[in-house]
């Protein structure tokens, strides 16, 4: 059996080569800016919207987000746990609240995260995956209940509450 180094953003990785299969931490690291792209591409599929209420830098932002929640999936894929990303879901909702994204979309970027990586894994690789993106959707559906949260209201609650 030879041993292969990859070198995944600085990070030296060993990697079992010659037929054997690689680790899915590996699999989704090594495709990660791929994946990330797939996902918004999914989002914005899901939720047309996207598009009109970013512009271009906002939509590099959203990328740039995705990267991120990507990773937290990976780290958690590492560890066969989905502690790392509801921890980072837990902390991330302040942030996205100043710069008023609605934790819909990141629902929805979470979504698409998941269906990315479903293309690049078996089904039974995925279940910790899974587990992490469920764990963070929860964290961002309690953050969203929220006072402050960027998404559209309902009209008629809103005369109600204003007493008009």
């Amino acid at each position: 059996m030879r041993s292969a180094i990859l070198e995944v953003k600085g990070v030296a990785e060993l990697v079992r080569t010659g037929g054997r299969r690689m680790s899915s931490r590996g699999r989704i690291d090594t495709r990660r800016d791929a994946l990330a792209a797939r996902a918004l591409e999914v989002a914005i599929d899901r939720d047309p919207t996207l598009r009109d209420r970013f512009d271009e830098t906002g939509m590099r932002q959203l990328l740039r987000d995705t990267v991120t929640i990507l990773d937290r999936v990976v780290e958690a894929v590492a560890q066969e746990d989905p502690e790392p990303a509801r921890v980072f879901a837990e902390a991330v909702a302040p942030v996205y609240r100043r710069r008023k994204v609605p934790m819909d979309d990141l629902i929805n970027l979470a979504n698409g995260v998941r269906e990315a990586i479903a293309a690049v894994l078996p089904v039974g690789d995925m279940r910790v995956v899974e587990a992490a993106v469920d764990a963070m959707i929860d964290r961002f559906k309690w953050h969203r209940r929220l006072a402050g949260d960027a998404r559209k209201r309902n009209r008629i609650l809103a005369a109600i509450y204003k007493g008009a």
